[in-house]
């Protein structure tokens, strides 16, 4: 996964009205309801079939720590669809998406003026209209640099150019080095 789909990720599991499972016994059981068997559970996890019934059965309980991590990233990956499809679709109907970065930042600008790319720390909430076509890109299977340039555009028209009060010779904004990255909707 790349930066932006990973900060979705996150923003996504910040919005969970209840904690996912945290036993091992719990979390194969999650998994054994949402892939149907226990073959499945196996061809996610690397792991092989009979190892997924002894965590289920609670015969192994400590997996080593690489499958552990695999285990929960599943689990959490597929947990409460229902409440991240609410707040996604609140973002992109009304809410918009709050992204935060330190980034790179680099542009194309007249003559005259400086298109130095720099480190920027910046805050900005975007309208819904950006909220949307980043969701639908990433429904729609995206490359990270295909995100990058939905957020780069959304910055270049809120926070560069101010909805059209400044900055007008600027035509683009690209997001080069990323820090850090984190959205909010």
């Amino acid at each position: 996964m790349g930066e932006i789909e990973d900060a979705i990720e996150r923003a996504d599991r910040e919005s969970f009205t209840h904690e996912p499972p945290k036993t091992l016994k719990g979390q194969i059981g999650y998994l054994m309801k949402q892939l149907k068997s226990t073959r499945a559970v196996a061809q996610e996890l690397g792991v092989s079939q009979r190892s997924v019934e002894r965590y289920r059965k609670g015969e192994r309980k400590h997996p080593p720590k690489h499958i552990a991590d695999k285990i929960d990233a599943a689990v959490r990956s597929r947990w409460q669809p229902l409440v991240r499809k609410r707040r996604r679709k609140q973002a992109a109907a009304t809410g918009g998406i709050t992204v935060e970065t330190r980034a790179r930042f680099g542009y194309t600008a007249p003559v005259g003026t400086t298109d130095d790319g720099r480190f920027r720390r910046l805050t900005v909430h975007l309208p819904p209209a950006y909220a949307q076509r980043l969701f639908d890109a990433r429904d729609a299977g995206a490359s990270d640099q295909e995100m990058r340039g939905i957020i780069a555009e959304g910055f270049k028209d809120v926070y560069f150019q101010d909805g059209g009060v400044r900055a007008m010779g600027l035509s683009d904004v690209e997001i080069n080095d990323i820090d850090y990255l984190d959205l909010d909707y």
